[in-house]
């Protein structure tokens, strides 16, 4: 299947960044309980959520550095939880 991306495609994922990073999606923290950091590495990239009472708090992502690409599945797993925490 040929990619494409037009017109279409480029304001479908505008939207989509734009609800993703508004309200109701994103809510402001109350308190300092009840936190959940979820997060997850792949072969690309780490990324994180941090949520309170099922709501969005922040999200946070970012490529892999060259030496992280030779890393395990482990070490990966494990460079997420540090970077989910620095956050």
């Amino acid at each position: 299947v040929k990619f494409e991306w037009g017109d279409k495609q480029e304001a479908a994922f505008q939207l989509l960044k734009q609800r993703l990073c508004s309200a109701p999606i994103l809510a402001l923290p109350e308190g300092s309980e009840d936190f959940i950091v979820y997060c997850d590495a792949s072969n690309k990239g780490l990324g994180a959520v941090l949520m309170q009472r099922e709501k969005v708090i922040s999200y946070a992502s970012r490529q892999l550095k060259v030496h992280e690409k030779n890393y395990t599945t482990h070490d990966l797993e494990l460079g997420e939880v540090v970077f989910a925490l620095k956050i």
